[in-house]
């Protein structure tokens, strides 16, 4: 096993005996520094997956590992100070008074001592720019500010692997720009691992891998531009793929020749001018 990496080996999981399976023998692996997003459509099992990695639920079948330690009863305080995870509405995750509070709480549950809790706080909401908020209070933060310092808390306990589980689902798109700004900062400075599950096609093509989620089983993984490079398939299990793909499409129906697939507009405009000088 090497270390820095999440393993699910052969993962089946259901809710209860008698309801159908929501994963069905999954297999893959998150390495060091990656940024991996899982998509699929709802109740294809991509929020199960979140919450197997942090052991809010634990498989029937097959094992889950996490820096070579085995996910059980027995290791989830171990594992959750590896796997940090954010979570769709930020509200639930407020206990504290004040911002200072709230990101002391993951801290104080792992039992740091004092003297580098004080440091984290800074530290952690320094990198989500959230350092002048320290005395405020929770409720008050729009709900941009409020996943900031979601996520400082998550940050503060040092992980190596970060799950956003629909973190940004709430937000309008300038929040959730900013929020991923902030993520993609956080993740280049800290060397972390980073888990996005979410609907934001945007979002998808800026991980450096993604696995497709169908029916409970991994249908596909690749590089963004791999998978939506598949966008008649995608449609068939009920995933959009991004604006500009569809744009490229067309203009391909109307004989314009692109060399691959753009992920932006930015790459789209350059094929354009690709395309243009071979006229």
């Amino acid at each position: 096993m090497g270390e820095r990496q999440v393993e699910f080996r052969n993962v089946s999981f259901r809710y209860q005996e008698d309801m159908p399976w929501v994963l069905k023998n999954v297999n893959f692996k998150i390495g060091p520094d990656e940024w991996v997003a899982i998509i699929g459509h709802n109740g294809s099992g991509k929020s199960t997956i979140a919450k197997l990695m942090n052991g809010l639920l634990f498989p029937q079948e097959g094992e889950i590992f996490v820096d070579g330690n085995k996910v059980t009863q027995e290791t989830v305080w171990e594992i959750r100070k590896q796997v940090g995870m954010v979570f769709q509405n930020p509200d639930n995750q407020f206990v504290g008074t004040t911002v200072r509070d709230d990101v002391a709480f993951g801290m104080e549950n792992h039992g740091m001592p004092r003297k580098l809790m004080v440091e984290r706080i800074q530290e952690s909401l320094k990198a989500v720019r959230m350092g002048d908020y320290e005395h405020h209070e929770p409720h008050r933060l729009s709900g941009g500010q409020k996943q900031r310092v979601a996520i400082a808390s998550v940050l503060a306990v040092s992980p190596t692997f970060i799950i956003l589980d629909e973190a940004t689902a709430m937000l309008d798109p300038k929040g959730r720009k900013q929020i991923m700004e902030t993520v993609r900062e956080v993740q280049q400075e800290r060397d972390l691992s980073l888990i996005t599950i979410t609907h934001d096609l945007q979002e998808v093509t800026e991980a450096s891998r993604v696995i497709v989620m169908n029916e409970g089983e991994v249908w596909t993984e690749g590089s963004p531009r791999d998978v939506f490079s598949r966008k008649e398939r995608l449609t068939e299990i009920g995933l959009d793929t991004p604006f500009v793909s569809k744009l490229a499409d067309h203009l391909k129906s109307e004989g314009v020749k692109l060399t691959r697939e753009p992920l932006n507009h930015q790459e789209l405009l350059e094929e354009l001018w690709i395309s243009r000088s071979t006229m």
